[in-house]
Protein backbone atom coordinates (compact mmCIF):
# COMPACT_ATOMS: atom_id res chain seq x y z
CA UNK A 1 0.00 0.00 0.00
CA UNK A 2 1.47 3.20 -0.93
CA UNK A 3 1.88 6.09 1.71
CA UNK A 4 -0.82 7.99 0.19
CA UNK A 5 -2.91 5.25 0.88
CA UNK A 6 -2.06 4.70 4.25
CA UNK A 7 -2.42 8.40 5.02
CA UNK A 8 -5.64 8.57 3.75
CA UNK A 9 -6.91 5.34 5.49
CA UNK A 10 -5.79 6.36 9.12
CA UNK A 11 -7.44 9.90 8.62
CA UNK A 12 -10.96 7.91 7.79
CA UNK A 13 -10.55 6.07 10.11
CA UNK A 14 -9.82 8.74 12.67
CA UNK A 15 -12.68 10.58 11.85
CA UNK A 16 -15.02 8.71 11.02
CA UNK A 17 -18.31 9.63 12.90
CA UNK A 18 -19.22 7.52 16.14
CA UNK A 19 -22.64 6.93 14.40
CA UNK A 20 -21.20 4.66 12.18
CA UNK A 21 -20.18 2.68 15.01
CA UNK A 22 -22.83 -0.14 15.98
CA UNK A 23 -23.01 -1.70 20.02
CA UNK A 24 -20.89 -4.13 19.82
CA UNK A 25 -19.06 -5.41 23.07
CA UNK A 26 -17.85 -2.33 25.15
CA UNK A 27 -14.19 -3.73 24.48
CA UNK A 28 -14.26 -2.65 21.01
CA UNK A 29 -14.70 0.66 21.86
CA UNK A 30 -12.45 2.96 23.52
CA UNK A 31 -14.88 4.09 25.91
CA UNK A 32 -15.30 0.29 26.75
CA UNK A 33 -13.39 1.10 29.83
CA UNK A 34 -14.32 4.03 32.47
CA UNK A 35 -12.18 6.85 33.09
CA UNK A 36 -8.51 6.11 34.14
CA UNK A 37 -8.88 7.00 37.58
CA UNK A 38 -11.90 4.52 38.36
CA UNK A 39 -10.48 1.31 39.21
CA UNK A 40 -11.77 -2.08 38.51
CA UNK A 41 -14.48 -1.05 36.31
CA UNK A 42 -14.60 -3.62 34.10
CA UNK A 43 -14.37 -7.52 34.03
CA UNK A 44 -12.81 -10.20 31.25
CA UNK A 45 -13.82 -12.85 29.39
CA UNK A 46 -12.57 -16.76 30.64
CA UNK A 47 -8.88 -17.20 29.80
CA UNK A 48 -7.87 -13.42 29.02
CA UNK A 49 -5.30 -11.55 30.66
CA UNK A 50 -4.77 -7.65 30.82
CA UNK A 51 -1.55 -5.86 31.83
CA UNK A 52 -2.17 -2.01 32.37
CA UNK A 53 0.58 0.63 33.87
CA UNK A 54 -0.67 4.22 35.25
CA UNK A 55 1.60 6.64 36.54
CA UNK A 56 -0.19 9.55 39.43
CA UNK A 57 1.12 12.43 40.19
CA UNK A 58 -1.06 14.68 42.83
CA UNK A 59 -0.24 18.53 44.24
CA UNK A 60 -1.53 19.69 47.52
CA UNK A 61 -0.41 23.35 48.94
CA UNK A 62 -1.88 25.42 51.17
CA UNK A 63 -3.63 24.78 54.47
CA UNK A 64 -7.24 24.09 55.26
CA UNK A 65 -9.57 24.05 58.33
CA UNK A 66 -13.36 22.69 57.99
CA UNK A 67 -13.54 25.16 54.20
CA UNK A 68 -11.04 28.23 55.39
CA UNK A 69 -8.07 28.11 54.08
CA UNK A 70 -5.15 29.12 57.00
CA UNK A 71 -1.78 30.69 56.24
CA UNK A 72 1.48 28.78 57.40
CA UNK A 73 1.54 31.67 59.78
CA UNK A 74 -2.06 30.87 60.77
CA UNK A 75 -1.33 27.17 61.58
CA UNK A 76 2.18 27.96 63.46
CA UNK A 77 0.17 30.35 65.69
CA UNK A 78 -1.92 27.64 66.79
CA UNK A 79 1.13 26.34 68.63
CA UNK A 80 2.47 24.27 66.08
CA UNK A 81 6.93 24.40 65.53
CA UNK A 82 6.23 23.74 61.76
CA UNK A 83 3.48 23.82 59.97
CA UNK A 84 3.26 22.06 56.01
CA UNK A 85 3.50 23.99 52.58
CA UNK A 86 3.00 21.69 49.74
CA UNK A 87 3.21 17.58 49.07
CA UNK A 88 3.83 15.83 46.21
CA UNK A 89 2.95 12.34 45.76
CA UNK A 90 3.59 10.53 42.64
CA UNK A 91 2.53 6.47 42.40
CA UNK A 92 3.70 4.16 39.51
CA UNK A 93 1.25 1.28 39.32
CA UNK A 94 1.38 -2.19 37.52
CA UNK A 95 -1.36 -4.06 37.26
CA UNK A 96 -2.77 -7.68 36.22
CA UNK A 97 -6.06 -8.82 35.88
CA UNK A 98 -6.83 -12.48 34.90
CA UNK A 99 -10.50 -13.75 34.32
CA UNK A 100 -10.17 -17.66 35.33
CA UNK A 101 -13.86 -17.91 34.23
CA UNK A 102 -16.30 -15.38 32.17
CA UNK A 103 -17.82 -14.34 35.48
CA UNK A 104 -15.09 -13.87 38.10
CA UNK A 105 -11.95 -11.52 37.01
CA UNK A 106 -8.77 -11.95 39.55
CA UNK A 107 -7.12 -8.08 39.79
CA UNK A 108 -3.96 -7.50 41.69
CA UNK A 109 -2.04 -3.79 41.30
CA UNK A 110 1.37 -3.30 42.68
CA UNK A 111 2.32 0.93 43.85
CA UNK A 112 5.60 2.34 43.40
CA UNK A 113 5.20 5.23 45.41
CA UNK A 114 7.35 8.62 45.98
CA UNK A 115 6.33 11.66 48.39
CA UNK A 116 7.59 15.18 49.05
CA UNK A 117 6.88 17.89 52.04
CA UNK A 118 7.85 20.97 52.25
CA UNK A 119 7.51 22.95 55.48
CA UNK A 120 8.67 26.35 57.12
CA UNK A 121 9.18 26.42 61.08
CA UNK A 122 8.56 28.67 63.65
CA UNK A 123 12.10 30.14 62.90
CA UNK A 124 11.01 30.92 59.22
CA UNK A 125 13.32 27.85 58.33
CA UNK A 126 11.86 25.99 55.05
CA UNK A 127 12.83 22.33 55.07
CA UNK A 128 11.27 19.35 52.90
CA UNK A 129 11.02 15.36 54.16
CA UNK A 130 10.99 13.03 51.59
CA UNK A 131 9.72 9.14 51.38
CA UNK A 132 9.81 6.58 48.14
CA UNK A 133 9.41 2.71 48.03
CA UNK A 134 6.66 -0.35 47.26
CA UNK A 135 3.11 0.88 48.65
CA UNK A 136 0.58 -1.53 49.42
CA UNK A 137 -0.27 -3.85 47.52
CA UNK A 138 -3.92 -5.17 46.34
CA UNK A 139 -5.44 -8.37 45.71
CA UNK A 140 -9.34 -8.49 44.76
CA UNK A 141 -12.09 -10.78 42.50
CA UNK A 142 -14.64 -9.30 40.39
CA UNK A 143 -18.25 -11.08 40.09
CA UNK A 144 -20.27 -10.66 37.36
CA UNK A 145 -24.16 -10.09 38.17
CA UNK A 146 -25.28 -8.15 35.21
CA UNK A 147 -24.29 -8.05 31.23
CA UNK A 148 -25.92 -7.79 28.31
CA UNK A 149 -24.63 -5.52 24.94
CA UNK A 150 -25.88 -2.30 26.85
CA UNK A 151 -25.98 -3.23 30.88
CA UNK A 152 -23.12 -4.81 32.82
CA UNK A 153 -23.02 -4.78 36.73
CA UNK A 154 -20.51 -6.82 39.04
CA UNK A 155 -19.45 -6.20 42.38
CA UNK A 156 -15.69 -6.53 44.18
CA UNK A 157 -14.00 -7.68 47.40
CA UNK A 158 -10.46 -8.26 48.27
CA UNK A 159 -7.77 -7.29 50.77
CA UNK A 160 -4.40 -4.48 50.87
CA UNK A 161 -1.97 -6.50 52.07
CA UNK A 162 1.10 -3.88 54.52
CA UNK A 163 3.72 -4.40 52.19
CA UNK A 164 4.33 -0.37 52.28
CA UNK A 165 6.59 0.99 55.15
CA UNK A 166 5.21 2.71 58.15
CA UNK A 167 8.64 3.41 59.70
CA UNK A 168 9.97 6.07 57.34
CA UNK A 169 12.00 8.67 58.70
CA UNK A 170 14.33 11.76 57.29
CA UNK A 171 16.19 14.40 58.94
CA UNK A 172 14.52 17.84 60.45
CA UNK A 173 15.87 20.51 61.54
CA UNK A 174 15.85 21.20 65.77
CA UNK A 175 16.89 23.69 67.76
CA UNK A 176 19.63 20.81 69.29
CA UNK A 177 20.23 20.78 65.39
CA UNK A 178 19.74 18.27 62.40
CA UNK A 179 17.60 14.99 63.75
CA UNK A 180 16.76 11.70 62.38
CA UNK A 181 12.70 11.19 63.22
CA UNK A 182 9.96 9.18 62.28
CA UNK A 183 8.16 11.18 59.88
CA UNK A 184 4.14 11.98 60.36
CA UNK A 185 1.43 10.07 58.68
CA UNK A 186 0.80 11.49 55.54
CA UNK A 187 4.39 11.00 54.56
CA UNK A 188 4.57 6.31 55.38
CA UNK A 189 4.12 4.74 52.53
CA UNK A 190 0.77 2.47 53.84
CA UNK A 191 -1.20 1.42 56.16
CA UNK A 192 0.34 -1.38 57.85
CA UNK A 193 -2.36 -3.08 58.58
CA UNK A 194 -4.52 -6.16 56.22
CA UNK A 195 -7.41 -3.63 54.99
CA UNK A 196 -10.90 -5.20 53.36
CA UNK A 197 -11.74 -3.61 49.85
CA UNK A 198 -15.01 -3.59 48.10
CA UNK A 199 -16.75 -1.97 45.77
CA UNK A 200 -19.68 -2.52 43.28
CA UNK A 201 -19.88 -0.78 39.45
CA UNK A 202 -22.24 -0.48 36.96
CA UNK A 203 -21.68 0.73 32.95
CA UNK A 204 -24.38 1.51 30.47
CA UNK A 205 -24.25 1.90 26.84
CA UNK A 206 -26.03 3.40 24.02
CA UNK A 207 -24.69 4.70 20.82
CA UNK A 208 -22.31 7.09 20.78
CA UNK A 209 -22.45 6.95 24.87
CA UNK A 210 -22.06 5.42 27.75
CA UNK A 211 -21.55 5.51 31.54
CA UNK A 212 -21.43 4.37 34.82
CA UNK A 213 -21.13 4.51 38.49
CA UNK A 214 -18.98 2.76 41.11
CA UNK A 215 -19.19 2.79 45.11
CA UNK A 216 -16.19 1.37 47.05
CA UNK A 217 -14.66 1.27 50.36
CA UNK A 218 -11.38 0.65 52.44
CA UNK A 219 -12.22 -0.92 56.32
CA UNK A 220 -9.56 -1.20 58.97
CA UNK A 221 -10.67 -4.43 59.82
CA UNK A 222 -7.67 -5.53 61.53
CA UNK A 223 -7.10 -3.00 64.38
CA UNK A 224 -3.66 -1.06 64.94
CA UNK A 225 -0.57 -2.22 63.19
CA UNK A 226 2.64 -2.59 65.23
CA UNK A 227 2.95 1.26 65.46
CA UNK A 228 0.03 1.37 67.38
CA UNK A 229 -2.86 2.64 65.01
CA UNK A 230 -5.08 2.48 62.25
CA UNK A 231 -5.95 4.87 59.00
CA UNK A 232 -9.35 5.93 58.70
CA UNK A 233 -11.88 3.97 56.60
CA UNK A 234 -12.84 5.12 53.48
CA UNK A 235 -15.53 5.81 51.08
CA UNK A 236 -15.89 7.49 47.61
CA UNK A 237 -18.63 7.30 45.24
CA UNK A 238 -18.21 8.21 41.73
CA UNK A 239 -20.33 8.61 38.31
CA UNK A 240 -19.15 9.48 34.49
CA UNK A 241 -21.01 9.69 31.27
CA UNK A 242 -18.23 9.34 28.09
CA UNK A 243 -18.57 10.37 24.34
CA UNK A 244 -17.54 8.29 21.82
CA UNK A 245 -16.54 10.00 18.66
CA UNK A 246 -15.03 7.56 16.13
CA UNK A 247 -13.13 3.92 16.64
CA UNK A 248 -10.04 5.62 18.38
CA UNK A 249 -11.45 8.26 20.53
CA UNK A 250 -13.88 8.93 23.40
CA UNK A 251 -13.60 11.54 25.81
CA UNK A 252 -15.55 11.39 29.25
CA UNK A 253 -16.88 13.59 32.55
CA UNK A 254 -16.51 12.50 35.61
CA UNK A 255 -17.84 13.34 39.31
CA UNK A 256 -15.80 11.58 42.66
CA UNK A 257 -17.33 12.20 45.87
CA UNK A 258 -14.44 10.90 48.64
CA UNK A 259 -14.65 10.54 52.38
CA UNK A 260 -11.90 9.54 55.30
CA UNK A 261 -11.64 9.38 58.47
CA UNK A 262 -9.90 10.04 61.31
CA UNK A 263 -7.05 7.92 62.47
CA UNK A 264 -7.57 5.29 65.79
CA UNK A 265 -4.51 5.08 67.94
CA UNK A 266 -1.75 7.48 68.05
CA UNK A 267 2.05 6.44 66.62
CA UNK A 268 3.93 7.07 69.94
CA UNK A 269 7.07 8.00 68.47
CA UNK A 270 5.12 11.04 66.66
CA UNK A 271 4.39 14.34 68.52
CA UNK A 272 0.90 15.90 67.26
CA UNK A 273 2.06 19.12 68.67
CA UNK A 274 5.13 19.31 66.53
CA UNK A 275 3.15 19.43 63.54
CA UNK A 276 -0.56 18.98 62.43
CA UNK A 277 0.27 15.86 59.80
CA UNK A 278 1.47 13.97 63.31
CA UNK A 279 -1.69 15.02 64.55
CA UNK A 280 -4.59 11.37 64.35
CA UNK A 281 -7.49 13.96 65.03
CA UNK A 282 -6.32 16.24 62.33
CA UNK A 283 -6.78 13.45 59.15
CA UNK A 284 -10.52 13.06 58.25
CA UNK A 285 -12.35 15.35 54.92
CA UNK A 286 -14.44 15.10 52.53
CA UNK A 287 -14.15 16.32 48.63
CA UNK A 288 -15.37 16.42 45.54
CA UNK A 289 -13.54 16.40 42.29
CA UNK A 290 -14.82 16.98 38.90
CA UNK A 291 -12.27 14.81 36.30
CA UNK A 292 -12.05 15.42 32.68
CA UNK A 293 -10.51 11.92 30.52
CA UNK A 294 -9.84 10.77 27.37
CA UNK A 295 -9.56 7.32 26.16
CA UNK A 296 -7.28 6.27 22.79
CA UNK A 297 -7.72 2.82 21.56
CA UNK A 298 -4.96 1.44 18.89
CA UNK A 299 -5.47 -0.07 15.99
CA UNK A 300 -3.18 -1.49 13.28
CA UNK A 301 0.02 -2.08 14.38
CA UNK A 302 -0.71 -1.40 17.71
CA UNK A 303 -4.61 -3.17 18.18
CA UNK A 304 -5.64 -3.61 21.56
CA UNK A 305 -3.36 -0.59 23.20
CA UNK A 306 -4.79 1.82 25.25
CA UNK A 307 -3.84 4.72 26.39
CA UNK A 308 -5.91 7.12 28.86
CA UNK A 309 -5.39 10.14 30.59
CA UNK A 310 -7.77 11.96 33.34
CA UNK A 311 -7.18 15.09 35.18
CA UNK A 312 -9.29 15.24 38.51
CA UNK A 313 -9.78 19.07 39.69
CA UNK A 314 -10.98 19.47 43.12
CA UNK A 315 -14.62 21.50 43.60
CA UNK A 316 -15.32 21.47 46.99
CA UNK A 317 -13.21 20.27 50.08
CA UNK A 318 -14.01 20.05 53.73
CA UNK A 319 -11.14 18.79 56.17
CA UNK A 320 -10.53 18.41 59.78
CA UNK A 321 -7.23 20.41 59.88
CA UNK A 322 -4.99 22.10 59.84
CA UNK A 323 -4.49 19.56 56.74
CA UNK A 324 -2.81 20.45 52.94
CA UNK A 325 -5.79 20.83 50.36
CA UNK A 326 -5.55 18.91 47.14
CA UNK A 327 -4.29 21.35 44.15
CA UNK A 328 -5.55 18.46 41.59
CA UNK A 329 -4.50 14.93 40.48
CA UNK A 330 -3.15 13.84 36.88
CA UNK A 331 -3.13 10.28 35.68
CA UNK A 332 -1.62 8.91 32.37
CA UNK A 333 -1.93 5.09 32.00
CA UNK A 334 -1.38 2.24 29.43
CA UNK A 335 -3.56 -1.16 29.04
CA UNK A 336 -3.28 -4.49 26.96
CA UNK A 337 -5.21 -7.38 26.94
CA UNK A 338 -4.44 -10.81 25.60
Amino acid sequence: MSLYKRFLALAITLFMPATALADTATSHHPDGHAPLGVMGDHMHKQGEWMFSYRFMRMDMEGNRDGENDLSAAEVLAQGFMAAPLQMTTEMHMVGAMYAPTDDVTLMAMFPLIEKTMDHVNGMGREFTTETDGLGDLKVSAMFRWLDDPHRKLHFSIGLSLPTGSIDEKDVIPTPMGPRLVRLPYPMQLGSGTTDFISGITYNGLHGAWSWGAQASSVLRVEGENENGYALGNEGLLTAWAARRFNHNVSASLRLAAKRWGNIDGADPELNPNMVPTADPNRRAGKRIDLGLGVNLLGTGSVVGHRLALEWLEPVKEDLDGPQLKSDGMLLLGWQKAF
